[in-house]
């Protein structure tokens, strides 16, 4: 009977000190973890206190006057593809251009253009924007520098400046309308494909890549095109004025080097953006009136489509296991 008790009185005490044990455990592991944090907030304060060292002991003196009354020149880049969804769509460049003219300290702006094109109508709001702010602003003048392109649309844009300026080796020109398209009547012929098209409207499907082209079809949109190539040598014309040295290839849609193009008229001098600012404008000291999205829409833009992915991967996953 004492034997028993005995071990009973052993289970307990052996009981006892596994749960004292394991508080301990627990107690030491949460000291720990606050010291880690603790120490973790201290090199933190201590890192950031350091950079901002940094920043206050190489950050050299700025008159503040100085500065917010020095003249520079104004740089709107005008990059890629002109279209409605690009970053060189008419909305963002004429932000841009009117930021620019309307800064109290521009001595002149320049529009950097690296464009084969794009929308004529989205060239044109552009064009239509600097006209109006060359009438507004007069005493500001207007340069576009080319770098490597400035074709069709891009031209069509550059067509309003006050002079223009290139490499000798940009590409130059295109001043011509064009519309793409494929025919697959053959092909679907070959596969044994029907083509079933209903419309209202006699000539709603026109140019149908499958069906055969049809000469009033072709006819119609040749007749399109045709006004707006008109459009583009007036507006061509209209900026570059006597300059010009029209032959039969100028508004052909042909492509020209930055010098070949000094002789036709469609560009003035060479010259790069920093020569315009420091000889030409006299305001060495460039300053970029380029909108560009901020951190945040970059994150929701990279957001929404890994949101997208993920979504669709899923719908996919979901798609195959029901198969």
């Amino acid at each position: 009977m004492a034997s028993h008790q005995d071990t009973d009185s052993s289970q307990e005490n052996s009981a006892e000190w596994q749960r004292k044990l394991i508080q301990q455990l627990a107690t030491s592991s949460l000291a720990e973890q606050r010291r880690a944090r603790r120490w973790g907030i201290f090199f933190k304060l201590l890192t950031f206190a350091y950079l901002v060292g940094l920043v206050v002991l190489y950050t050299p003196d700025i008159d503040l006057k100085s500065v917010e009354h020095k003249q520079h020149t104004a740089l709107v880049e005008l990059k890629g593809v002109i279209a409605a969804d690009k970053a060189a769509s008419a909305d963002n460049i004429i932000t841009g251009l009117r930021d620019a003219f309307e800064d109290e300290d521009t001595a002149g702006v320049i529009l950097r253009i690296n464009s084969p094109g794009g929308s004529p109508v989205q060239a044109g709001y552009i064009n239509d924007e600097i006209v109006r702010l060359r009438k507004k602003y007069p005493d500001i003048p207007f340069y576009v520098v080319i770098s490597d392109i400035c074709a069709s649309g891009g031209y069509y844009v550059a067509s309003a400046a006050d002079k223009i300026y290139a490499d000798k080796a940009s590409i130059v020109g295109s001043i011509g309308v064009r519309m793409d398209g494929f025919g697959f009547v053959d092909a679907m012929k070959k596969l044994g494909v029907e083509r079933r098209l209903i419309t209202a409207g006699k000539h709603k499907g026109f140019l149908d890549p499958f069906k055969p082209a049809e000469k009033a079809d072709i006819a119609q949109v040749k007749t399109l095109l045709s006004d707006i190539h008109k459009q583009f040598i007036n507006v061509v014309r209209s900026g570059r004025g006597d300059r010009l040295k029209e032959t039969p290839d100028l508004f052909s849609g042909y492509v020209w080097t930055g010098e070949q193009a000094i002789d036709l008229g469609l560009v003035d001098e060479l010259g790069s953006a920093s020569y315009v600012a420091r000889e030409v404008i006299g305001a060495e000291d460039i300053v970029d009136f380029t909108p560009k999205e901020d951190l945040f829409e970059r994150f929701s833009k990279k957001f929404g489509t890994a949101l997208g992915q993920g979504v669709g991967k899923v719908l996919m996953d979901a798609g195959m296991k029901l198969q």
